[in-house]
């Protein structure tokens, strides 16, 4: 190891426990919890083999009335629960990590679809979850009881062998205790309401009672923000943010402090950076003796050593760094830093959240199949063949194939048809604010750099005739696919009528360097991040930019990827025009038609040019071009020829990169993609569920 990261596994006492390092995998959600509890221990698992010296689980309800359902979470409402905890408590701990549980109650945010009780808070107010229905204002008697689930709740943490039991009182409204804390959840007139000491009030007595109950064995942290990045209407480092933490700065083992919401603490690299959060939360260590842990989506080992060596934090927090690389420690503590699988800040993995779908990461394919495909981010099986391995195409599919080939010992022979590896990852990154996101291929393309069995070729543009005479036992085209212009999506199944000499712009013009002028309308039927990304462009260039979309908001599956908000502000600040629940139906000359999408009645604005983020059609001629000689195949030794990523099924960039390492994998068995996971099948029988 290079000695400059030495500090970086230097062991930390937290309380009454000792963590080995100061790599901390900070509470994060991963779709799995407690439906899927074997692939969320094996994921968690991971984690502790890779070298994290802590390893915490998600939010754990710690009553019906703080029920997520229907999101993938973990619970702990009595001992019924503590089996799935058990599991994941062993698994950590077999490789020398502490397990840590964040005990949560959402407080007004919970639905309770499941347990159908009423949402609780500190004030009546309308709940962030269900239409028409209001949380319950806690009584002082209420607040007792309250208090004891946390303690119930924490004694079976440490009967379930936790090392870390967390105070979570973050993420804005997220949180019961942090909804004591903001004068936006809590207008009480007595000793719970008020000044900020009533309403720190019910945290300094969870932090006190926890620290009884099991703080002799157990470490107690507490989940903190520092900061609601609300200036004047919320508290922040400046104000009651550094208040709250003098106010109980003795109490906790821990300060895991971060800030508000969770867009803000989890912000996607196109709108922060690494590090982003020091501003915010680097006052604590001047005010707390215990340890402090932080997030910022740390990358870089130099960026965690200068962290600790300003004094900024203790141990270095991680969540989307740690799912893209599990065995980031260990590729610092082995000298393998180049080989670190860098985090882009996608926010693809909050979307299991949301979605409550097993974890997944552009980066990182195998997380999540971790127990149901038993992938290992690090071992692959050794190849089945001494076949060689032709893939024409370096997009995120081909590359993340070719690597995982190599990797499995297939001599491979890599075309691309450009002068650069990487396809759509690398027009995409040239994009406002997406560099980060080129990782993608950075990462592969030097891995494979290093193989002596993969030969690379650029500006190689195949033919079929030439495939079928090169005489490669296995052939995998991941061509990519090509954006329509003739408007067809989800909402025009049909194309569109242009007439007069419109013009009509792929996106991949503008990704390839094509300078616009004028009026420009974009018509947002993919509703993703390209099209937004494409207006931001235009506008920096000094186009006047139109946005269309069907639906009620800019880009509205950046929702789940905590970036909706921030798209849309941004280009309002800029100047674009948006037209939401309205559908491209004509182009005429220099102005579009436009049709509403609740009354059917028609507009017309402005338009030079038009460029359609619809769908896209794949580049699979060459692989029909190669089946019409199937019957040749066998005679050139040609076993396969397969599509896969962009040029079977266009889709997200983590699809095609986990589209190229099934494919890898699964080379030498096609057809255990269907059959080839586990899946947890769970029936409890009446007698069990009577003792329960």
């Amino acid at each position: 190891m290079d000695p400059r990261y030495d500090i970086l596994f230097e062991p930390i006492q937290i309380g009454p426990v000792r963590a080995k390092n100061r790599f901390y995998q900070v509470p994060h959600c991963n779709g799995m919890g407690h439906r899927w509890p074997q692939a969320m221990a094996e994921m968690r698992a991971m984690k502790a083999e890779g070298g994290w010296g802590v390893v915490c689980t998600e939010e754990c309800e710690i009553h019906p009335t703080s029920d997520l359902s229907g999101l993938a979470l973990m619970r702990l409402w009595d001992d019924s629960d503590l089996a799935v905890h058990e599991l994941m408590v062993e698994k950590v701990k077999q490789h020398g990590a502490l397990a840590g549980i964040q005990l949560v109650h959402n407080g007004s945010e919970v639905a309770n679809y499941l347990s159908r009780m009423p949402p609780i808070a500190p004030t009546a107010i309308p709940t962030g979850n269900q239409p028409s229905v209001q949380a319950r204002e806690l009584s002082k008697q209420d607040i007792r009881e309250v208090r004891g689930w946390y303690r119930e709740a924490a004694l079976r943490a440490r009967k379930a062998g936790y090392d870390i039991v967390y105070v979570y009182a973050s993420h804005s409204e997220m949180t019961l205790p942090f909804q004591f804390l903001s004068k936006h959840f809590n207008q009480r007139t007595d000793e719970y309401g008020g000044s900020l000491e009533n309403r720190a009030r019910f945290l300094r007595e969870l932090l006190e009672e926890t620290k009884e109950a099991i703080g002799d064995t157990c470490a107690v942290a507490l989940r903190i923000t520092v900061d609601e990045m609300l200036g004047e209407g919320g508290y922040s480092a400046n104000n009651e943010g550094r208040e709250i933490v003098e106010m109980l700065a003795d109490l906790p083992d821990l300060w895991d402090v971060n800030v508000s919401d969770w867009s803000n603490d989890s912000m996607s690299s196109r709108f922060g950076s690494e590090a982003g959060q020091e501003d915010y939360v680097r006052f604590v260590k001047d005010v707390v003796d215990a340890p402090v842990v932080g997030v910022g989506r740390f990358t870089s080992p130099d960026t965690m050593v200068s962290q600790i060596r300003r004094g900024v934090l203790d141990l270095i927090g991680a969540a989307r760094p740690s799912i893209a690389d599990p065995f980031l420690p260990r590729k610092i503590e082995e000298d393998r830093v180049d080989e670190i699988r860098e985090c882009i800040g996608c926010n693809m993995c909050t979307t299991s959240d949301f979605l409550a779908y097993p974890m997944r990461c552009t980066q990182n394919p195998t997380t999540g199949e971790e127990w149901r495909k038993g992938w290992h981010p690090e071992k692959i099986s050794p190849a089945g063949s001494q076949d060689r391995v032709l893939i024409v195409g370096s997009g995120p599919a081909g590359l993340e194939c070719a690597l995982a080939l190599s990797n499995r010992g297939y001599h491979v022979v890599l075309s691309e048809a450009r002068d650069v590896l990487g396809g759509r990852v690398v027009q995409e990154s040239n994009l406002p604010a997406l560099s980060e996101w080129r990782r993608v291929a950075d990462h592969r393309t030097h891995l494979l750099s290093t193989k002596p069995n993969v030969e690379t070729y650029l500006a190689s543009r195949l033919t079929a005739g030439e495939i079928l005479e090169f005489g490669f036992g296995r052939i995998v085209l991941a061509t990519g696919a090509r954006w329509r212009t003739d408007g067809v999506g989800r909402g025009n199944r049909l194309p569109i009528e242009v007439t007069g000499g419109a013009e009509i712009v792929a996106p991949e013009d503008v990704l390839s360097g094509r300078k616009l002028t004028g009026h420009v309308l974009i018509f947002d039927d993919d509703q993703y991040y390209l099209a937004s990304a494409l207006a931001q462009r235009l506008c920096e260039d000094g186009c006047t930019v139109t946005f269309v979309t069907p639906s009620s908001m800019v880009s509205p599956w950046s929702e789940y990827t905590l970036e909706q908000h921030k798209i849309q502000q941004t280009l309002m600040s800029m100047g674009a025009q948006i037209i939401c629940n309205k559908t491209l139906t004509a182009v005429h000359g220099g102005t579009a038609t436009l049709e509403c999408g609740y009354l059917g009645t028609e507009s017309t604005v402005e338009a030079g040019t038009v460029i359609p983020v619809t769908s896209r059609s794949p580049n699979d001629t060459l692989y029909h071009e190669l089946h019409e000689m199937e019957e040749r195949f066998a005679d050139h030794g040609i076993k396969s020829v397969d599509r896969i990523g962009d040029c079977l099924a266009p889709g997200t960039i983590a699809m095609a990169v986990y589209a190229g390492h099934q494919h890898a994998r699964q080379l030498d068995d096609p057809a255990s993609h269907v059959s080839g996971f586990k899946r947890e099948n769970y029936f409890q029988s009446p007698q069990q569920s009577s003792q329960a």
